[in-house]
């Protein structure tokens, strides 16, 4: 019972919500969509867009405000500068290279799940968005001490680890949107085939999102009883539930020509769990010091960012791709850091 010494916790949620300030940089299709939620619910206080394509960020704003009329939300949109971004409870990056479906893409337009179509090669794409990661972070530092980045583009592992290498904050303080769709279409499948909700589903996608990402199958439970202990479990098709997961995007992509809404919805959860502190465990991407790099793996999200990891247990088969995952991210972080040392010694080394 409240004594009246004490603030209740729905009462100091409500207030954090109030107080608080988002700043989305990248506005297109995904950061627009993420903006959007977050204003209709009303979570922060404030929220600032940033986008180097002033027409679309103004356009944004004018049609966000068409929202908090309607709907009475107590968030104030407008526009803000790179530099005032950085002083955000949270900033979430969505700016990068678009994916486009038998067309050359856009420079800088905003982010969808990674997948690559005739006309872009992957190492366009990566080289597009290092590139973006590197000239936003350097365009917001310094950061304030207690911001909390939430990186949206992909490739998400690499852009988080660079980003979390930039930043000059803690590592717990950098966060990826990860495995977490990846995680959500899982439980989605296996509960339409289970016939149950998929909230009493417990699974996860770990390691690095997209084709090398891991299903922990070992640890999956349905309404807590393990899988092994299952009989639906053994008659599931892994493989195809498990592609599946990695190609829902481009199903998608195929059919509409983007993919914001599943990412965009990822990505406002996030930042509820952020800036109200609902220390909800999801699995994103964050700094893995066994593997020195930022894969996906459970973990508490509240106010300071990534509160603590949770332990997951994977079996010897899992427990290896996990690991070549982060062999490979770890690789490409320290070869773009050296290109980059050789060409641009303006940012130094990393």
């Amino acid at each position: 019972m409240h004594d009246g010494r004490s603030i209740p916790r729905v009462i100091q949620l409500h207030t954090m919500g109030s107080a608080s300030r988002v700043a989305i940089v990248g506005v297109g299709e995904v950061g627009g969509a993420v903006a959007y939620n977050l204003a209709l619910n009303s979570i922060p206080g404030e929220l600032l867009l940033v986008d180097l394509d002033l027409n679309l960020r103004n356009a944004q704003i004018e049609d966000l405000s068409d929202v908090i009329y309607s709907t009475n939300s107590s968030t104030r949109v407008r526009p803000a500068t790179y530099r005032e971004a950085a002083q955000s409870d949270l900033v979430v990056i969505t700016a990068a290279s678009k994916h486009t479906l038998g067309k050359r893409p856009s420079i800088l337009v905003f982010a969808t799940d990674l997948w690559f179509f005739q006309g872009q090669t992957t190492v366009d794409y990566t080289s597009r968005n290092t590139s973006m990661i590197r000239e936003v972070m350097e365009a917001m530092k310094p950061f304030r001490p207690d911001t909390v980045l939430l990186v949206v583009a992909n490739p998400v592992d690499l852009l988080t680890s660079l980003a979390k290498d930039m930043a000059g904050l803690p590592p717990s303080q950098v966060i990826g949107t990860g495995t977490t769709l990846d995680t959500y279409r899982l439980r989605g499948m296996v509960a339409s085939r289970a016939l149950v909700s998929p909230s009493a589903v417990d699974a996860f996608v770990v390691g690095r999102h997209g084709e090398d990402q891991v299903v922990t199958w070992s640890s999956a439970s349905i309404g807590a009883v393990p899988n092994a202990d299952v009989q639906m479990f053994n008659a599931l098709d892994r493989n195809r539930i498990e592609l599946i997961c990695k190609r829902r995007s481009q199903s998608i992509i195929r059919g509409k020509g983007s993919a914001p809404f599943g990412i965009a919805s990822v990505a406002a959860n996030l930042c509820c769990s952020v800036i109200l502190d609902k220390r909800a465990v999801y699995p994103v991407s964050h700094f893995q010091e066994q593997y020195g790099c930022c894969l996906s793996m459970p973990a508490v999200i509240g106010r300071k960012g990534i509160l603590s990891s949770v332990p997951l247990s994977l079996d010897a088969g899992e427990e290896v791709a996990v690991k070549a995952s982060g062999k490979l991210v770890k690789e490409s972080v320290e070869s773009i850091q050296r290109d980059w040392c050789t060409i641009h010694h303006k940012y130094g080394c990393m």
